[in-house]
């Protein structure tokens, strides 16, 4: 049961990543989730972050397995970050993550 604690903690830490750059986990169509079709870097979602919702961003940046998360979710293909998204999702602790910040994938790019 470790692999699961773990999983679901890295999972609860990237859905505070995830909420940095996801504008619409509901979205009918995936690649129309700015979360998963976003261009943006990890430095822009950062600064997007920390300029939108500095509360958020305080704690994201005390918690380095979110951090790792979010740079590992900017990196992979969006197919990957569809599933990535999915997964954060079926964490409680993630939820409130994930629906917190909506406009930051939409913004980004202007950091």
């Amino acid at each position: 049961m470790i692999t699961t604690s773990l999983t679901r903690l890295a999972a609860a830490a990237g859905g505070a990543a995830l909420a940095l750059s996801a504008a619409g986990v509901a979205a009918a169509d995936p690649a129309q989730d700015p979360a998963v079709s976003t261009t943006c870097s990890y430095s822009q979602v950062v600064a997007a972050m920390n300029a939108q919702s500095p509360e958020t961003a305080a704690q994201f940046n005390a918690t380095p397995m979110a951090q790792t998360f979010l740079q590992d979710f900017l990196a992979s293909p969006p197919p990957q970050r569809e599933q990535m998204l999915q997964q954060a999702q079926g964490v409680p602790e993630a939820a409130q993550f994930v629906n917190l910040v909506g406009p930051i994938a939409k913004t980004c790019n202007k950091y």
